[in-house]
Order: C-alpha cells, then sequence, then structure tokens
C-alpha cells in the first residue's frame, strides 16, 4: 500500500485513518472534476475562444495602426520641412497631379453622358 506521495505504507493503520484517507481523496477527486467540468463547459469554451480572437483582433489593429502612423509619418517628412513649413517643391507637384486626375475623371464622366 502507498500514502499520497506513492510512499510505502504499513498495513498498520486504523480502520479510521482508513476511512480519512477515503475521505480526503474523495474530496480531492471531486474538486478535481469540478475543475474538469468548468474547463469543458461550453460557456467557458466560448469565453476563451472569444478572449483569443479578441487578442487577435486587438493585436492586428495595433499592427495596422502602427502601419498606418509610419505611412503618414513618411508622407509628413516629404512634404513638411523640419521646421514645420510645407516644402512647396513637393507640395505644387502633388496638388497639380491631383487636379490633373480629377481632371480626367470628369473629362469621362462627361464624355460617357454625351455618348449615351
Amino acid at each position: 500500500m502507498t500514502d499520497d506521495g506513492g510512499s510505502a505504507v504499513s498495513d498498520a493503520r486504523t480502520p479510521a485513518q482508513i476511512e480519512a484517507d477515503i475521505v480526503r481523496r474523495r474530496e480531492q477527486l471531486a474538486e478535481t472534476l469540478d475543475e474538469i467540468g468548468v474547463r469543458v463547459h461550453p460557456s467557458t469554451i466560448v469565453g476563451d475562444a472569444r478572449a483569443r480572437v479578441a487578442e487577435k483582433v486587438d493585436r492586428t489593429a495595433g499592427r495596422a495602426f502602427a502601419a498606418v502612423h509610419r505611412t503618414v509619418d513618411g508622407v509628413r517628412a516629404r512634404f513638411v520641412g523640419v521646421d514645420g513649413e510645407p516644402r512647396m517643391d513637393r507640395v505644387l507637384p502633388a496638388a497639380a497631379a491631383v487636379v490633373l486626375v480629377g481632371l480626367i475623371v470628369l473629362s469621362s464622366r462627361s464624355s460617357r453622358k454625351h455618348g449615351e
């Protein structure tokens, strides 16, 4: 026979000691079964899955925010000088390109309407 630690125990235990060991082991087994029951309960599984998904979404959103921030900083660095003033040598060509694209879009829409 062995005790809780797996060590050999003499058979000289009293019936009361044996009964106390049985009661203690039943209580330990009941606690273990309760813990298993909580872990495999559908609401626990759903809650754990939701927590994992929320963590991944938070991580992804954080990465996206950081990427956008880096992009905005890069664009700002191209069009704004160290002193905070706009760099006209880069702003004017970009503005002209935007206006040109807008005119092309308007022109193509206008020609489609007249062609119908």
